[in-house]
């Protein structure tokens, strides 16, 4: 590889890894190197293609791009529940409010039905009293 190669590979790297905080806090911490073992290159290739070039573009950010994760799992009918509960905690930590949670699950009940919106929004109000617990 090229210095130049190098250092974007690093830029991009570190990028993502920015990104990746800003959805979830806990992710700064997060040891990759159980699954370097299992697949050298998963942990860099996962950071530079989600966080790096997918999630990291510019025009949205993190609370914005969660706020849309939780409409998508709720109009898949929040079949996803530990999917959708990590995503509801992560768009917390990102800035979002209950209030816009709340409202970004009511919107996709046109989408998803009602029985789906009213599963995410029991999902939600979970989050919400495990959060308060804490």
């Amino acid at each position: 590889m090229t210095d130049a190669f190098t250092r974007l590979f690093a830029q991009m790297l570190a990028s993502g890894q920015e990104m990746a905080r800003a959805f979830n806090p806990a992710l700064e911490h997060v040891d990759m190197r159980a699954m370097e073992k299992l697949v050298p290159t998963i942990p860099a290739d996962m950071l530079e293609m989600w966080f790096g070039k997918t999630f990291n573009r510019e025009g949205l950010d993190a609370k914005t791009r969660l706020l849309l994760t939780i409409g998508a799992i709720t109009v898949q009918g929040a079949l996803a529940e530990p999917q959708l509960r990590l995503t509801i905690r992560q768009a917390l930590a990102a800035g979002a409010t209950q209030r816009e949670i709340a409202e970004t699950i009511f919107q996709m009940s046109m989408f998803g039905g009602l029985p789906a919106m009213q599963k995410a929004l029991e999902i939600a109000q979970s989050v919400y009293a495990e959060e308060d617990e804490d």
